[in-house]
């Protein structure tokens, strides 16, 4: 599979807009269109459909895209490599969970303001 970006490039991570075309977002990945039909068969994504019926892709399932397309380079099925990306996702929003949790209830780590040992 062909790569246009090794890493992601930031100007273009995050976002819930449909703003990329599936051409658009082959070209930004690296990928082919039909690899980011797989994607949306597999229930990694599922792109906005314009008005026309076209596939409009978010930044934030771009970065998944990419999450995924870099697991399938590395040698994954691409099941696999779509498993791992959704336990990744869903073990950050636990995590951001439990920090919310624990701040809630004891408020800011009291530690994270205080300098490192030895420093005054």
């Amino acid at each position: 599979m062909p790569r246009a970006h090794d890493d992601p490039q930031p100007g273009w991570l995050g976002g819930d807009d449909p703003a990329f075309t599936i051409g658009a977002a082959a070209d930004l990945l690296g990928v082919t269109q039909a690899f980011l039909r797989q994607l949306g068969v597999a229930g990694l994504v599922e792109p906005h459909r314009s008005d026309g019926g076209h596939r409009r892709y978010s930044r934030h399932e771009l970065e998944l895209a990419d999450r995924a397309r870099r697991l399938v380079d590395e040698g994954l099925t691409l099941d696999a490599a779509c498993r791992i990306v959704v336990l990744e996702a869903e073990l950050a929003a636990a995590r951001a969970e439990i920090d919310r949790l624990k701040h809630r209830r004891h408020g800011p780590d009291p530690d994270s303001s205080a300098p490192p040992s030895g420093q005054r």
